[in-house]
C-alpha cells in the first residue's frame, strides 16, 4: 500500500472517531466498515466499531469485532478495557473481571479499569475484593468521587455502614452532587437505624435522578421504619409508576395500606404480587393477615396454602400471622426455625465466648422494642420496679420509638441504665451489650414485627431468654431458655420449642398491681350499649376472630333474647365484614357493638365493667385484653387449645383460681357461656368471686411474681456459672418472709 493511501486510511479512522464523539453514529459506521474494506484488521477500525455496535446494543458483533481487534492488538490496554466493559454489559461477569485484569496487566494505573473491576466483582459478590480494587483506585486518585462512592457501597455491602459514611462523604467533598454518593450515604443511615437522617439524602438523590426507581423504593422503607404511612405510600406508588410490577415495591405498598386501615386495597396489592410473584418471600401470610385483619373470611384458600407451604420450608410467613391461623405447636416451631434460618442467621462470630463474669449483681438486660405505651410494659412496668436491687442491675436495651408517654418516663426511672439503641445496627447493639458484661439477655420482642434477633444471633451475653413478647418458639439456637409455666407449655409439648423451658410458678404473665380503675364507670347508655340484656365482649384484635368462633358467637346472640356483642372499633372493612357475616347468621347487624378507642387505660378498666362475660378466642387467645378483663373483675371464658398461644388465658383463669372459665372444647365453651347468659345467679357468683380474688390471688401479686421471675433468673444464671448446658427448670414458689 502506497504512503497516500495510508495516510487516507488514517484521515478516514479520524474522522470516523470524530463522528462517533459528536453522537453521529450512522456516519461513523459507515466510515469505520470502509476502512475495514481497505483493511480488515485495522485494530483501532475493529475496536471502535466494536464499541459503536455495543452502544447499539448489538453486543454480539460488537464482542466479534473486538475479540479480531485484540487479535491483532493484544497489548492495547483501552481496546482490553472497552472488551471487558462489554462483557459487563453481556452479563458476563467473571469474563469481564477477567478482562479488566488483562487491561491492568498492560497497564497497572489503568484507572478505569481497577473501577469498574471493583463494580464488578461487587456485582459477583466479592466484596472485599471490590474493596481492594477502590482502594487502589484512591492510592492513584485520591479525590475520584465514583471510587469513594463505590467504596462505601462495597462497606455497606460487608455490614459496616459506620466507615461506608466516610467513604460517601469524600465522594460528596468531591462532587456536591454525586447522585450514587447520596443514594448510598442514605442507604447506609438507614442500616445504621437512622431513617430520618437518611431521607433528606434520598431526597436530594431524587433531585439529580427522579426516575430511579430504588431511590423511590427505599424511600419507602424509611417512611415505614419512621411510621410515616402515608408517605411511605405516596413513594411505593412512585416507584410502582417507574417500575410497574416490581416485588418489593408492590409488597412495600401492601404493607403501607394495611397499617393505614386500608384493608380491602392491602387485600388487592398482596393478591397483585401473588399473580406476578406467587413466591415472593411472606406474601402469602401477609395476604392472610390482612383478610384476617379485615375479617374477610369469605376465600380461606390463601391460609390453606400457606400452611401446607410451612411444612414444605417455604417462606410464606412470619409466625406472628401463624398465631392466628393455626394451634399446631409443630408447625408454629417450624415456621419459627425457616424464618431464622432465612432472615436471622447469625452474621457474625458470637461475641461471648465462654468466659464466666464476677458481678457482685446479676446485670440483666432487657432487650424490646416496647418500652413505651405498649402491652408489654403494661405488664412488666411494675416488675421492673419490684427488682431487688440489691441482687440485680437491671438495664433496658430499647430499639423502639419513644412515644413521649407517662409510661416511657416511668420506664426509664425504673431501670438502673436505659439505653436507646435505635441508631446502633445489629452488630454494634450486640458488641455494646457484651462490652457491658450483661449477664443474662432478656427479649421482650421474640418474632414479633419490630423483632431484631441478630442482636441475639451475635451471642452478646452468657445466658439469652425468650420471654413474654411472642407466644411461641424463637425457633433460634442461640435463645437458651423460654419463660413458660405448665399451662401454656405443657411436660409432654418441649420438643415444640428450641429453648429450654423455665417454669414459673402460677402463670408467666406479670401483671402490674398498681394498675387503675376509673372512679368513674360510664353507664351502659353512655357506651352504645342497651340498658337491658346480656352484653357479651370481646376486645381482642380483629384479626383473632375466626369464622367458627364466630358462628358460636351468633348463636350465643340468637339463643339469648335481647344479648348483644361488644366489641373494640375494628378498621372500616372489619366493621363492614362483621355485620354482613352477622346478618348472614341471622343476626342484625345492630346486635354488635363497636367500642371506640380510650386513650386512658383507666378508663378502658372501667367500662369493661358494663360488660357481663368476656368471650376469648381460639387458636390466638386474649393475652393482655384478657388480663385486663380479670383485674378489671370481667369473668373471661376461653377453650383451652394446644399450643402456648392458645392456652394464655388458661393460665390466667387458674392463677386467680377461675378455672371453672375454662373449657376443653368449643362445645363446652358454647355451653358455659349459654349457663352464665341464662342464669344471673352464676353470673353474680362468678363476678363476686373474681373480686375477691384479685387481692390474693397469684396472677395479682406483682411483687410475688418479680421474686419468681428473679430465682428463675438465678437458677439460669448459676447452671452457666458451674458451666453446664441450658436444662428445664422448674421455679419453686417465692414465699412472702
Amino acid at each position: 500500500m502506497s504512503a497516500g493511501a495510508a495516510f487516507d486510511l488514517a484521515s478516514r479512522l479520524r474522522e470516523a472517531i470524530a463522528l462517533h464523539r459528536q453522537g453521529r453514529l450512522t456516519e461513523a459506521e459507515r466510515l469505520y466498515r470502509d476502512c475495514l474494506v481497505r483493511k480488515p484488521d485495522q485494530p483501532d477500525a475493529l475496536h471502535f466499531l466494536g464499541v459503536l455496535e455495543g452502544q447499539q446494543g448489538r453486543h454480539d458483533s460488537a464482542l466479534q469485532l473486538m475479540n479480531r481487534a485484540v487479535a491483532v492488538s493484544p497489548a492495547n490496554s483501552g481496546l482490553l478495557y472497552n472488551r471487558a466493559n462489554l462483557l459487563r454489559d453481556m452479563g458476563r461477569l467473571e469474563d469481564a473481571r477477567a478482562g479488566y485484569d488483562a487491561a491492568l496487566a498492560v497497564k497497572a494505573d489503568n484507572v478505569a479499569a481497577l473501577g469498574n473491576r471493583g463494580v464488578v466483582l461487587h456485582m459477583l459478590a466479592r466484596y472485599d475484593q471490590a474493596l481492594a480494587s477502590f482502594d487502589r483506585v484512591l492510592a492513584l486518585k485520591p479525590d475520584d468521587a465514583d471510587a469513594h462512592a463505590n467504596r462505601g457501597n462495597a462497606l455497606v455491602a460487608l455490614s459496616n455502614p459506620q466507615e461506608a459514611l466516610s467513604s460517601y462523604d469524600k465522594a460528596l467533598a468531591a462532587a456536591p452532587d454525586h447522585g450514587a454518593a447520596l443514594f448510598g450515604k442514605g442507604n447506609a443511615l438507614a442500616k445504621l437505624g437512622r431513617f430520618a437522617d437518611a431521607l433528606p439524602f434520598y431526597d436530594r438523590a431524587i433531585q439529580h435522578d427522579p426516575a430511579n426507581f430504588e431511590l423511590f423504593s427505599n424511600r419507602g422503607i424509611a417512611f415505614m421504619q419512621l411510621r410515616r404511612h402515608e408517605d411511605a405510600l405516596a413513594a411505593y406508588t412512585r416507584a410502582l409508576e417507574l417500575k410497574p410490577g416490581d416485588a418489593d415495591a408492590l409488597y412495600g405498598r401492601g404493607s403501607a395500606l394495611l397499617e393505614l386501615n386500608r384493608q380491602d386495597d392491602a387485600i388487592a396489592s398482596f393478591q397483585q404480587l401473588l399473580q406476578q410473584h406467587p413466591d415472593y418471600p411472606y406474601a402469602l401470610g401477609m395476604l392472610v393477615h390482612a383478610q384476617k385483619t379485615a375479617c374477610d373470611w369469605r376465600e380461606e384458600s390463601a391460609i390453606r396454602m400457606m400452611i401446607e407451604a410451612i411444612g414444605k420450608d417455604q417462606r410464606v410467613t412470619t409466625p406472628l400471622v401463624l398465631l392466628a391461623v393455626s394451634d399446631s405447636a409443630p408447625l408454629k416451631l417450624h415456621c419459627a426455625q425457616t424464618v431464622i434460618r432465612h432472615k436471622f442467621r447469625p452474621t457474625q462470630q458470637r461475641l461471648w465466648r465462654g468466659d464466666i463474669y464476677r458481678h457482685e449483681r446479676i446485670r440483666i438486660g432487657y432487650l424490646s422494642a416496647d418500652f413505651r405505651n405498649h402491652a408489654v410494659s403494661i405488664l412488666m412496668a411494675g416488675v421492673f420496679e419490684h427488682h431487688d436491687a440489691a441482687r440485680f442491675e437491671t438495664v433496658a436495651f430499647s430499639y423502639g420509638p419513644d412515644d413521649g408517654s407517662a409510661m416511657r418516663a416511668r420506664l426509664t426511672k425504673s431501670f438502673h441504665r436505659f439505653i436507646d439503641v435505635r441508631s446502633h445496627s445489629d452488630a454494634e447493639a450486640a458488641k455494646l451489650i457484651r462490652d457491658m458484661e450483661i449477664d443474662m439477655l432478656v427479649d421482650l420482642t421474640g418474632l414479633t414485627a419490630s423483632a431484631r434477633p441478630l442482636i441475639l444471633a451475635a451471642r452478646p451475653a452468657p445466658v439469652q431468654v425468650n420471654y413474654l413478647g411472642f407466644a411461641g418458639s424463637m425457633g433460634a439456637d442461640y435463645v437458651d431458655y423460654i419463660l413458660a409455666d405448665r399451662t401454656v407449655i405443657p411436660d409432654g409439648q418441649h420438643g415444640f420449642y428450641a429453648e429450654k423451658v423455665v417454669y414459673l410458678p402460677h402463670c408467666y404473665m406479670p401483671h402490674d398491681s398498681q394498675r387503675r380503675v376509673a372512679l368513674t364507670i360510664p353507664s351502659r347508655r353512655e357506651l352504645g350499649l342497651p340498658d337491658a340484656g346480656f352484653v357479651f365482649a370481646s376486645f381482642n384484635n380483629a384479626y383473632k376472630f375466626s369464622p367458627a368462633m364466630f358462628d358460636i358467637w351468633m348463636r350465643l346472640l340468637r339463643e339469648i333474647e335481647g344479648s348483644v356483642l361488644w366489641l373494640s372499633t375494628p378498621n372500616a372493612a372489619a366493621q363492614r365484614n362483621l355485620k354482613r357475616e352477622a346478618e348472614a347468621r341471622g343476626v342484625a347487624a345492630n346486635a354488635i357493638v363497636f367500642a371506640p378507642y380510650l386513650p386512658a387505660g383507666d378508663d378502658h378498666l372501667a367500662r369493661l365493667g358494663a360488660a357481663d362475660l368476656f368471650l376469648d378466642t381460639l387458636p390466638y387467645n386474649a393475652h393482655t385484653t384478657a388480663s385486663d378483663a380479670l383485674w378489671a373483675g370481667l369473668p373471661v371464658l376461653t377453650c383451652e387449645g394446644n399450643s402456648f398461644a392458645s392456652r394464655v388465658a388458661a393460665s390466667l383463669l387458674r392463677a386467680c383460681d377461675m378455672p371453672e372459665l375454662i373449657a376443653d372444647t368449643l362445645e363446652s365453651y358454647e355451653s358455659k357461656a349459654l349457663a352464665v347468659a341464662r342464669n344471673p345467679n352464676a353470673l353474680a357468683e362468678l363476678k363476686t368471686k373474681l373480686r375477691r380474688n384479685r387481692d390474693d390471688c397469684a396472677l395479682f401479686d406483682t411483687l410475688r411474681f418479680t421474686r419468681n421471675l428473679e430465682n428463675a433468673y438465678i437458677a439460669m444464671w448459676q447452671r452457666t456459672q458451674q458451666g453446664q448446658a441450658p436444662a428445664a427448670i422448674q421455679v419453686q414458689p417465692w414465699a412472702r418472709p
